[in-house]
């Protein structure tokens, strides 16, 4: 009898597992370059200002969907002791998503819940919000703001929103703002040339076999280790991996922990390429022949390419005569 509690908490302790890369001391160095340091070299909570003027910097960090940038960002700044800990106990940077629909309002008021503030009246003045999304900052002993999804700001509010965020960076309580999105953000940002200068961009690199290869396969390994698996033996498997994942970091580590799931609930000793393609087919709602992990030219597979145009079309017959 398969037991799903038991499985559940496989499974979440696979997600729960960091899958350390270069990508983690790029987040770090661009992060420590914006904090001050005390006299014994040690970082602090307190934002080197770049200008006469007061003015802090932010950083920009760019993937397409399924890339990791959430996850990478949450870590890093979960791991830099400067931010762990603040006046009130809690962590000195705020974490939150633009919200839908994305106004100038809305996001302060976004801002404001995440950081435990009373309801305010939507008649408010959004002006008058921002003042007290900053004032709020200030009470909390915030340091970094992070947005998240922030290439939502694509909004009619869009270049409103851009300047509240840079009058979040200048003056005496300026913080360090964060925003992680896809690449469509880094377009959003450029239309507007201050805030752009305000911003360095770390852009994550796509998954290659070239470079990845090595460590997929032993993250793969890893993981059947951890849950009582056999590993698969599949010379191709981590090419057609990143294919399915559209090279993407985030969405070949969802893939992996999604195929041990399959094998699990069917009470596998070893994990399979079946099992892939198993999980592949539900997500991708293909045909055996479009799936990646079944077909021998699995690089040829489009795998963009909406789920009814992947179906293979029904035949015709040809209509009798009457």
């Amino acid at each position: 009898m398969v037991d799903h509690a038991k499985i559940g908490q496989q499974l979440s302790a696979l997600r729960n597992l960091h899958i350390a890369s270069e990508r983690d001391t790029e987040f770090q160095s661009h992060i420590e370059r914006l904090l001050k340091r005390d006299e014994a070299g040690a970082i602090i909570p307190d934002p080197v200002r770049f200008t006469q003027t007061g003015e802090t910097r932010g950083i920009l960090v760019l993937d397409e969907p399924g890339g990791g940038k959430t996850t990478l960002v949450e870590r890093g700044l979960r791991k830099l002791p400067a931010l762990a800990q603040g006046p009130y106990g809690e962590p000195r940077y705020i974490a939150s998503v633009v919200p839908n629909p994305a106004t100038f309002k809305s996001m302060a008021l976004s801002l404001l819940e995440v950081t435990g503030y009373p309801a305010v009246s939507p008649q408010r003045e959004a002006w008058s919000m921002w003042q007290i999304v900053r004032k709020r900052m200030t009470e909390l002993g915030i340091t970094v703001l992070w947005i998240d999804e922030a290439h939502d700001l694509f909004c009619a509010d869009r270049n409103v929103i851009l300047r509240g965020l840079k009058t979040l960076m200048q003056g005496d309580d300026a913080l360090i703002v964060i925003l992680s999105g896809t690449m469509k953000l880094g377009e959003i940002i450029r239309t507007d040339p201050q805030v752009q200068r305000r911003f360095s961009t770390l852009i994550l690199p796509p998954v290659s076999e070239e470079e990845d290869r090595d460590m997929f396969a032993s993250v793969i390994s890893t993981y059947c280790e951890k849950v009582g698996l056999t590993p698969p033996d599949a010379p191709d498997l981590v090419g057609r991996l990143f294919r399915a994942s559209r090279s993407r970091f985030g969405r070949a580590v969802e893939t992996v922990i999604g195929a041990i799931e399959r094998a699990l609930l069917e009470g596998a000793d070893t994990l399979e390429l079946e099992h892939f393609a198993e999980y592949w087919a539900i997500q991708e709602g293909c045909t055996v022949e479009m799936n990646v992990f079944h077909v021998d030219d699995w690089w040829d597979v489009p795998v963009d390419k909406p789920a009814a145009e992947l179906a293979p079309k029904p035949k015709r017959g040809r209509k009798k005569a009457a």
